[in-house]
């Protein structure tokens, strides 16, 4: 894909809700369903005027992990944090980001090593979610996410919300879109018309760990650069693969 259309492509994705207003936000999980249980350390991130635009992970009482992409080039002193709710303007709590940290290897033209820390100013009283210990494919994950339930830019309401979907990781080779099979995770589009979308990105891919659910990747990118979503397999950004990195920022 020419660089220029993949610097569009990736701009509609994560900029349809600042650019035109709540009717116009991008879609969170398309073919997803309500959020059936609490999913506290889910966090959802807004902008100074109050507009939902990605979505992050408690991972520590001080320190959420999302999309690089989310929060480079912002200034943490514009943005507020909601947590401990499944709901996106009301319930939890609300946090203020003081520190942005992307990964020395997050690579604007491509998307690879699509992560970043955003440090709290206080601890939050929400429980935070554990790292997985890994992940392979075939493995069942469920996505989160809020925001339009349909697949173009511009074809719904944001949904106020959490959406759920459940889905499995598949092989790299699904994913086409400068994939990085050391660090990403390529995730199922169930029948060739469900996954993330638009507004959706920084947001947690889960998987089981006996009773508890585990954090395993971040939400990156569509798998074929598609503006269309749920086309093809997601990419999701491997918290796993950056456990080491993650442990020496966040202590």
């Amino acid at each position: 894909m020419p660089k220029r259309l993949f610097a569009l492509l990736l701009t509609v994705f994560i900029g349809a809700a600042l650019t035109a207003g709540t009717a116009a936000a991008g879609p969170a999980i398309v073919g997803g369903t309500g959020a059936d249980e609490p999913y506290p350390f889910t966090v959802s991130m807004h902008t100074e005027a109050g507009t939902l635009f990605c979505a992050g992970s408690l991972i520590t009482p001080t320190w959420v992990v999302t999309a690089a992409h989310c929060v480079s080039g912002k200034d943490p002193a514009t943005l507020t944090f909601r947590l401990g709710t499944n709901e996106s303007a009301t319930g939890g709590e609300t946090a203020q980001p003081v520190e942005i940290v992307l990964n020395p290897h997050f690579n604007s033209s491509t998307q690879t090593g699509d992560l970043a820390l955003v440090r709290l100013s206080a601890p939050a009283k929400t429980a935070p979610i554990a790292i997985g210990a890994g992940a392979a494919p075939g493995t069942p994950t469920r996505v989160l996410g809020w925001g339009q339930t349909c697949a173009t830019p511009g074809c719904g309401d944001l949904s106020p919300t959490l959406q759920q979907l459940d889905t499995h990781l598949v092989e790299g080779a699904k994913c086409t879109s400068s994939f990085d099979g050391t660090a990403e995770l390529c995730t199922d589009n169930p029948s060739g018309n469900a996954g993330s979308c638009y507004g959706d990105s920084g947001g947690p891919e889960l998987t089981r760990d006996g009773d508890r659910w585990t954090l395993i990747g971040v939400t990156s990118r569509p798998g074929n650069g598609s503006p269309t979503c749920a086309t093809a397999p997601s990419i999701y950004t491997s918290v796993v693969a950056y456990g080491p990195w993650i442990a020496s920022k966040t202590g």
